[in-house]
C-alpha cells in the first residue's frame, strides 16, 4: 500500500507532461495552504514560545498530510485495486510540476524575446521571490534559469524520491513540507522563530534529492546538444555549496555548468538586498536562449529521473515477488 509501483509513477508523469497544472480542477496544494492559514494562529495561541509552536505546527500538518493520503489510498484500494491505483496516480500527478514549470519559464521568455521587459518582469514575479522591477534582460534570464533549476528538485525530483521511499503518501507529505516552507519559512520578524522548523524540515527533505540532481542533470545534459554533461557534474559538485540555501546551489550549479552560464549574485528579496555568491563565475552572463535550453535540460533530466525511478521500483517489485 505504501509502495509506489512503476506504472503509477509512469502514469503520473504522463498526466503531468500532458495536462500540467489544470486550473479548473481542485489542487491539494490549495487545501494545504488553507490548512496552514487555519492552524497557524491556533498553534501560536496554544504555545507561548514561537519556535515550539512552529515545530509542533509543522510536524502536525506533515503527519496529517501523510495519514490523510494513506487513508485515501487504503480506502480506494478496499473498493477496488484499480480504483486504489487510480487514486495514487492522481495524487502523485498533483505532486509533479514539470510542465507547469516549463510553461512558466516560457511565459517569461516570450515577452523577453519581444523586448517587452515590463511584461517579462511581471511574468517572472509570478514564479520568483525576488523583486523584479529593476531587473534588466540578463537578470531576468538568470532568475528564470535559476527557478527552473531549483524547482526541478522541488517540483519533481524530491516528490519522486519520497514516493520511492514512502510511497505516494510520502510524496504528498513532501508537498506539505514544501508548501509550509514557501508560506512560513522566512527569516523575518514574523516567521524567524515560528517558521524556522518548517524551513529546516524542508532543508532535510531536499538534502538527498538536491545532491542526486547533479547526477541526473549531468546524465541528461549528454542528450541536450547545447549542454555539457561533464560541465554539469564538475560545476555541480565544485560550486554547489556556494549558495545561502544548503540545497538550491546543487541544481543551480549543475545547470550553470551544463549551459556554461553565470548564475547567482545579489538580488532584492522582500525589500532587502541579499548578496548571494556567483555560481559559474568563469562563464558569461546568460542570454534569452538560456531559458529555452534550461527548459529542454529540465525536461530531459525529468525523463532521466523517471527512467531511474521506474527501474528501481520495478526491481523492488520483482524482488518482492521472488520472495
Amino acid at each position: 500500500m505504501v509502495e509506489a509501483a512503476w506504472y503509477i509513477i509512469f502514469a503520473a508523469f504522463v498526466l503531468d507532461y500532458v495536462l500540467g497544472d489544470p486550473r479548473n480542477l481542485p489542487h491539494p496544494v490549495v487545501y494545504m495552504g488553507r490548512a496552514i492559514g487555519f492552524f497557524e494562529p491556533r498553534f501560536r495561541r496554544f504555545f507561548i514560545k514561537p519556535f515550539t509552536a512552529g515545530l509542533v505546527f509543522a510536524v502536525f500538518l506533515i503527519i496529517s498530510a501523510y495519514c490523510l493520503a494513506l487513508a485515501l489510498v487504503w480506502s480506494a484500494g478496499r473498493i477496488h485495486p484499480f480504483f486504489g491505483a487510480g487514486v495514487q496516480v492522481l495524487l502523485l500527478f498533483y505532486c509533479f510540476s514539470v510542465k507547469s514549470l516549463k510553461d512558466a519559464a516560457l511565459a517569461v521568455a516570450q515577452p523577453l524575446g519581444a523586448k517587452d521587459l515590463a511584461a517579462a518582469r511581471r511574468s517572472l514575479s509570478m514564479i520568483v521571490g525576488r523583486e523584479t522591477r529593476t531587473l534588466e534582460a540578463s537578470g531576468i534570464t538568470r532568475a528564470a534559469v535559476e527557478t527552473v533549476a531549483e524547482n526541478f528538485v522541488d517540483g519533481f525530483l524530491s516528490p519522486l524520491f519520497w514516493a520511492l521511499v514512502l510511497g505516494v503518501p510520502g510524496a504528498v507529505a513532501y508537498k506539505m513540507v514544501n508548501t509550509l516552507d514557501s508560506m512560513v519559512g522566512y527569516n523575518n520578524d514574523i516567521y524567524a522563530l515560528f517558521g524556522r522548523a518548517a524551513a529546516r524540515i524542508d532543508d532535510a527533505a531536499n538534502f538527498v534529492p538536491a545532491r542526486l540532481s547533479v547526477f541526473v542533470i549531468a546524465a541528461a545534459a549528454f542528450f541536450v546538444p547545447e549542454a555539457s554533461g561533464a560541465g554539469a557534474f564538475k560545476t555541480g559538485f565544485s560550486q554547489g555549496r556556494q549558495h545561502k540555501s544548503p540545497n538550491a546551489g546543487f541544481p543551480e550549479a549543475a545547470f550553470a555548468g551544463a549551459l556554461r552560464i553565470r548564475l547567482g549574485g545579489p538580488g532584492i528579496y522582500h525589500g532587502r538586498q541579499v548578496d548571494k555568491p556567483c555560481i559559474g563565475d568563469r562563464f558569461d552572463e546568460p542570454h534569452l536562449p538560456a531559458i529555452l535550453s534550461a527548459c529542454r535540460l529540465m525536461q530531459t533530466a525529468a525523463l532521466a529521473g523517471l527512467a531511474a525511478a521506474i527501474f528501481l521500483a520495478a526491481l523492488h517489485q520483482a524482488a518482492g515477488m521472488g520472495q
